[in-house]
């Protein structure tokens, strides 16, 4: 199956995903906390996706999308949003991201969103 790498500054939002992907059969490569991280264990894992929150401490999630894009352009990237970052979501899908995925998550959502981009 498939493997994930979840950023997100927030424990709970990480197990939220988390809780979603594991019900599906996904593997879960590793989670980050902050860009830099998501960079350096994008890096190290290689996993078929990344779930990247976009406004995180130290790196956001658009600095973070960008430079894993220019060493991987093939990577699948979905970022996670809440409402009202609609500026911020257009900035990421232009730089490369494939989907999003709005917070509070739904499970159906975060689901089609990744089935979409998996194929």
């Amino acid at each position: 199956m498939a493997s994930v790498l979840i950023v997100d500054d927030a424990s709970f939002m990480r197990m939220m995903i988390k809780d979603i992907l594991e019900k599906n059969d996904f593997d879960i490569a590793g989670e980050a906390a902050n860009g830099q991280e998501a960079v350096e264990l994008y890096n190290e894992l290689q996993p078929d996706l990344v779930t990247m929150d976009i406004t995180m401490p130290e790196k956001d999630g658009i600095e973070a999308l960008k430079e894993i894009k220019s060493s991987s352009p093939g990577a699948n990237i979905i970022m996670c949003s809440a409402m009202g970052q609609q500026a911020m979501v257009i900035d990421a899908i232009q730089a490369g991201a494939k989907d999003f995925i709005v917070k509070p998550f739904q499970a159906d959502r975060v689901m089609d969103a990744i089935n979409k981009v998996l194929g």
